[in-house]
């Protein structure tokens, strides 16, 4: 691809709004979580879902060595978690501590202010170039009805580690 057709691509899914997630992952030790943009579902049945973690941060270090993951929705009311998962490192801080969270199946962390999520095992990681992503089976989910986060919303917020 040129550099030309690259900046151009990036120029046109940087204006695509789509929803935010904020993943987490527990290895019974060591707690992470991260806001992801790259996420979607890829089948009915099985239910799977796609979460693709940079590999530049620690979330996507724990993962590596977990067998599920859990995936928030973000309430739209709730910008200060994207600028804590989002906007912080794990690397630096302990995020977990600075928001309302428990444990939840297989230890995962479940975030209390984000009241729609599901957790899953991860069936498969796809190498996807400067992401991993992680094909997810839900064992468990929770929906309440409300208004999501989405990109264009937060687009703003600097990332807690270099893109």
């Amino acid at each position: 691809m040129s550099s030309d057709a690259a900046k151009t691509f990036l120029t046109l899914v940087g204006s695509l709004d789509y929803p935010l997630f904020i993943v987490t992952a527990a290895d019974g030790e060591r707690r992470g979580g991260c806001v992801i943009g790259f996420a979607t579902q890829t089948s009915f049945d099985p239910a799977r879902f796609l979460a693709c973690l940079s590999q530049k941060n620690r979330t996507f270090r724990l993962a590596q060595h977990v067998d599920a993951l859990a995936v928030h929705l973000i309430p739209r009311d709730r910008r200060d978690l994207v600028e804590l998962f989002g906007g912080e490192t794990g690397d630096e801080i302990d995020k977990f501590a600075r928001c309302s969270w428990h444990d939840g199946p297989r230890g995962l962390p479940i975030l209390d202010d984000c009241p729609s999520w599901f957790a899953g095992s991860i069936c498969a990681r796809i190498d996807l170039g400067d992401h991993v992503g992680c094909l997810i089976e839900p064992f468990e989910a929770r929906h309440v009805p409300g208004e999501v986060l989405y990109f264009q919303q937060v687009k703003d917020v600097d990332p807690g580690h270099p893109p």
